[in-house]
């Protein structure tokens, strides 16, 4: 039975995890038979959305703790992952991949990733094991994977031009595809990026999680 570390950013589109995106990944996991655990880091949110009015909040709410609304409370802090616990690895997207687990929403191709984030997706690429990268979180791939390795958000030209320009190779996809780099055993799909439905959302992430335990 496969063991899979999923990493969340907090909770919520617009400044942490994408709850649909997130407990999507949970359910084709196990529907797939597969083991999970969720892990956060325990830092501080960029910013705080209030998600009704899409204003920013003067206040502070943390990444792990708010993560551990969508992981019911069964997370652990990140820097508690022994990447030779878990077979796989994947990154639900909403900003929060890209404004907590990273910066690249607010830098681009000057991005750069927290550091914990990268030791643990350095650390099961370098061994090998592949992991899922979904919506937003794709534009880390550059950051963690050789030169060139294949990559999606969708077909945003200028998130794409921006993954390039760090490295990656952007493959335009549809919102219920995948792309997948079999060399870096590494996976990606829209989801939310392009998604207007739930559904649209479930079709590309379920393609995506079996990709990612077919390489098990």
């Amino acid at each position: 039975m496969a063991n899979v570390a999923i990493i969340l950013s907090g909770c919520g589109v617009f400044d942490g995890a994408e709850i649909h995106e997130s407990v999507l990944t949970l359910l084709y996991l196990e529907q797939a038979g597969a083991q999970y655990q969720c892990f956060a880091p325990n830092i501080d949110q960029h910013h705080v959305i209030n998600h009704l009015t899409g204003e920013e909040q003067q206040q502070t709410r943390n990444v792990l703790e708010e993560a551990a609304r969508i992981a019911r409370g069964e997370i652990l802090d990140l820097k508690e992952l022994n990447v030779s616990d878990y077979d796989a690895l994947i990154l639900p997207g909403g900003f929060g991949a890209a404004k907590n687990l990273c910066d690249f929403a607010l830098k681009g191709a000057d991005s750069s990733l927290n550091s914990e984030v990268e030791r643990v997706c350095k650390s099961f690429a370098e061994q090998g094991k592949p992991a899922a990268y979904l919506c937003i979180a794709p534009a880390m791939i550059a950051h963690i994977y050789p030169q060139g390795t294949k990559a999606t958000i969708g077909n945003d030209n200028d998130t794409a031009s921006a993954m390039n320009a760090l490295g990656a190779e952007h493959v335009d996809c549809a919102v219920d595809d995948i792309v997948a780099d079999e060399k870096a055993k590494v996976v990606s799909t829209p989801a939310y990026m392009l998604a207007g439905s739930v559904k649209e959302a479930a079709s590309g992430i379920e393609k995506a999680v079996n990709k990612l335990l077919s390489w098990v």
